[in-house]
């Protein structure tokens, strides 16, 4: 491998690494940090949370932010000690590297599409790991001067001389034994959130963390929601399209909690729509949640009837990838809650919606979900636990 090439290496292996490490930061800050803000959430368009907290952010409940870290340190450890003159692999190791990050590419690859088209959100740390991983699959392809149909064979060489190798060892310990203890040390409350039937325990919160989040909460401004509360100690609305995973997130995770609380008669939950989509909302010109506008029509619709939770379960449990159609909307409109008139009564429902939608602009909502507790907004996605606090919190107070 030629110094320069060795040395581009380098650089973008440790570029990839310290956005990798600050991505499962982030992470970890949102899953953990009730006031937690995250520096690259800039609008609705250039938001690195709702990358990370969406189905596309863990895989088995494990941040896709962790793998980048591991790749980006094996390429780090791999060129930086194994294409050194004096190692035995120097001459292989381009060829490892470039067949690491052939799989790398496919996987970021993919995560670019759904941040971009499926999302429709830019996460920048993100961006920063997929041009490191390009880069690095680049510049190793051409760094290889040997046919890959041989790395197998190599391979098998170099393991033999990394067993006898004391150091070797060492190094591929700690890289496995950091990998063991980081991984299941990750905060996963978030992807096991409270289901409606047999909801689970929520996690604790200490009594110096409900301390706080409470001096945190008082700090938020407060705005007077033109919503009645029909007599209830706490008003909670949310701003919502079901296009929206982390809509799909916070409705799976909040949905027992908040029907617990509603139940109890103090508790009034509103939903106002604000789909991503032009065609109902002005203020989105630019997004691409089609058939959102579709989907908060047919659960209006299908109020009257009765069946509009039984329609918003299904049209979460179907967000996609892919993104559902407006045919496929009305298919579900028809058959799951019951509406048969759905072309008839479009024209007439989407000025509803966009009642909604202007109440959002006037209050400064940016994106789904937005969510006030009695005219308090969260500055983040919480996780069920401080959510529940908040709650708790205002129900006290009244």
């Amino acid at each position: 491998m030629k110094p320069s090439a060795r040395t581009w290496l380098l650089v973008f292996a440790a570029l990839g690494l310290c956005a990798a490490a600050t991505s499962s930061y982030v992470h970890y800050k949102l899953l953990t940090d009730v006031s937690f803000s995250s520096f690259c959430d800039v609008n609705t368009h250039v938001n690195c949370a709702q990358a990370y907290l969406s189905q596309y952010g863990s895989i088995w409940g494990i941040p896709v932010a962790l793998g980048g870290v591991l790749f980006f340190a094996v390429v780090l450890a791999a060129v930086g000690l194994g294409a050194r003159s004096s190692s035995p692999a120097r001459e292989s190791v381009a060829g490892y590297v470039f067949a690491l990050s052939t799989l790398a590419l496919a996987f970021v690859l993919y995560l670019a599409w759904a941040s971009y088209f499926v999302l429709g959100t830019f996460c920048i740390l993100c961006a920063i790991t997929y041009v490191s991983v390009i880069a690095i699959f680049i510049i190793s392809g051409g760094a290889t001067p040997f046919p890959m149909t041989t790395l197998p064979s190599r391979a098998r060489r170099d393991i033999r001389t990394l067993v006898s190798s004391p150091i070797a060892l060492v190094i591929t310990a700690v890289f496995v034994i950091g990998a063991v203890m980081v991984i299941p040390a990750f905060p996963k409350e978030r992807g096991t959130g409270v289901q409606a039937a047999g909801p689970a325990p929520l996690p604790s919160v200490s009594d110096e963390d409900r301390v706080k989040i409470a001096q945190w909460w008082d700090l938020q401004p407060k705005v007077d929601l033109p919503i009645p509360n029909d007599g209830k100690k706490v008003l909670i609305v949310k701003f919502n399209d079901y296009q929206c995973p982390t809509c799909k997130l916070t409705y799976d995770s909040y949905k027992g909690l908040i029907d617990k609380y509603v139940a109890t008669g103090q508790v009034k939950y509103v939903i106002k729509h604000y789909p991503l989509e032009p065609e109902c909302n002005a203020n989105a010109p630019t997004m691409n949640h089609f058939a959102s506008c579709e989907a908060s029509a047919a659960v209006i619709m299908a109020g009257p009837k009765g069946t509009s939770a039984k329609l918003e379960d299904w049209i979460f449990a179907h967000i996609g990838p892919p993104m559902l159609t407006a045919e496929q909307v009305k298919e579900a409109a028809r058959t799951v809650g019951g509406i048969t008139d759905f072309d008839e009564q479009y024209s007439r429902v989407k000025e509803q919606i966009k009642v909604d939608v202007g109440l959002g602009g006037l209050l400064g909502v940016t994106g789904t979900p937005t969510f006030y507790i009695n005219g308090r907004k969260p500055t983040s996605i919480l996780a069920p636990q401080y959510f529940d606090v908040l709650v708790q919190l205002e129900l006290q107070r009244k």
